[in-house]
């Protein structure tokens, strides 16, 4: 099917006249949910208490962002719901389309409306058009020419216009769990007849579409087509069928979030985790010199001076994958990631960089006190330049007590030390000085 600017779109809902599908169409096709009750995985939105199933209860429809993975069921939902409601459905692909093939759904959507016909307009991969395309919704949601149903596998906060998004609601659909990827075969087999899979091999089919309803049914129809004359085991099932790679956009939302959640359990000191996350992402195809930046990140924010080491062992990490190159070198950032999960942790010497830094910007130019100010010249020397210092090495503790801060300032303190690791002594020592700095006033 082709939408009305001859590119490839969805298809309209099956009360439009059109013949179902033919035997020779993918399974796919001939398997997409015919009312809403019928699509999977998403009965928190399609169901009675869910926000779809709300709108369609009450015949009347939001603008709405369908915001989910691939193959979750986006297209299929925007079909049946102008079907439930019985509205004009239009599609159109923001891969293919622009300005132009926008207003010329709005005007037909707006020769429609004169008809009292209103229209729902899909617009798949909403997320690719630009801040000024974006822009050209505004006018024909905002008078019900159109409703707007974008679907979209990016975080719209990111990707769609901040007045966009306040005309319609996000609505966030799920990855397909196990039990929804099982009615969808079982439905396959409904139509098929039972897969060529031992019990095993069909979990790990099942497991191998990481979510994605769409690339399950493909595979089943590949394994349908195959003609197999015994059933397939685990092993059989991974040599004849190729496993879908993980869905990683090394610039977008999912680079983020497995970062995040890196760098979360690295803090909250899980190495089981830590290390699943940093599998996930060089697994996915992560640029590695990335995930050492962020390791020695992880070194001075969240361990510091907790543990001194922590530094030296993330550098001399990325120093060794540089020498070493995938895969060898990628074993120094697995070393580099346990040692930061297990060390002792303490944003100490963070807190004290944003104390130190916001103190600063707030005083200004204020000098430092003349004690410490070196007398380059004699003539600094007659002024009172460094008059007054004390060699702390001259001392018998190694320390002077002397006043470091400007004058009209009063002392600050930016670092806090923890009871954690070597902080301890830290603690121990900045009490010591504090203790003689007291007595010598």
């Amino acid at each position: 099917m082709t939408d009305l600017f001859g590119q490839d779109a969805p298809e309209a809902p099956r009360n439009d006249g059109r013949d179902a599908p033919g035997d020779d169409a993918p399974l796919a096709d001939r398997l997409r949910p015919q009312t809403l009750g019928q699509v999977v995985g998403q009965e928190h939105l399609t169901g009675p208490a869910g926000a779809i199933g709300r709108m369609v209860a009450a015949g009347r429809l939001s603008s709405m962002i369908l915001w989910g993975p691939p193959g979750t069921g986006k297209t299929s939902i925007a079909r049946l719901l102008a079907d439930a409601v019985g509205m004009r459905y239009a599609a159109i692909s923001a891969v293919f389309s622009g300005v132009a093939d926008l207003k010329q759904a709005f005007a037909e959507a707006e020769k429609m409306a004169r008809a009292g016909r209103k229209t729902l307009l899909f617009v798949d991969e909403i997320h690719r058009f630009n801040r000024a395309q974006q822009d050209g919704f505004l006018p024909y949601v905002e008078r019900g020419v159109v409703t707007l149903v974008g679907a979209t596998t990016e975080n719209p906060s990111f990707a769609l216009n901040a007045a966009l998004l306040s005309r319609a609601q996000v609505l966030v659909l799920n990855r397909l769990d196990e039990g929804a990827l099982a009615a969808l075969l079982a439905k396959a087999e409904g139509l098929e007849g039972p897969l060529p899979l031992s019990p095993e091999a069909r979990a790990a089919l099942i497991a191998q579409a990481d979510g994605d309803g769409r690339f399950l049914l493909g595979q089943t129809e590949t394994l349908y087509a195959a003609g197999l004359a015994e059933p397939l085991d685990p092993a059989g099932l991974g040599s004849f069928l190729q496993r879908r790679v993980a869905v990683y956009d090394k610039d977008r939302d999912g680079h983020y979030n497995l970062i995040s959640a890196l760098h979360k359990s690295v803090r909250g000191s899980d190495p089981q985790a830590a290390l699943y996350w940093l599998a996930r992402m060089l697994v996915a195809g992560e640029e590695p010199l990335f995930l050492a930046r962020r390791l020695v990140r992880m070194a001075v924010e969240d361990i510091g001076m907790a543990d001194p080491h922590a530094l030296p062992q993330c550098m001399a990490a990325m120093e060794a994958y540089r020498f070493l190159g995938s895969p060898e070198g990628e074993l120094a950032l697995v070393q580099a990631c346990l040692y930061l999960a297990c060390a002792p942790k303490s944003n100490a010497v963070y807190m004290a960089q944003k104390a130190a830094w916001k103190s600063a910007k707030e005083t200004g130019s204020l000098m430092p006190p003349m004690n410490i100010v070196n007398p380059a010249t004699g003539l600094m020397e007659s002024l009172g330049y460094g008059k007054g210092y004390t060699y702390d090495h001259d001392t018998p503790e190694g320390f002077s007590g002397d006043n470091y801060w400007p004058e009209g300032m009063e002392r600050q303190e930016f670092y806090t030390p923890v009871e954690r690791g070597f902080e301890r002594e830290v603690r121990k020592r900045l009490d010591y000085w504090d203790k003689l700095r007291g007595e010598r006033g």
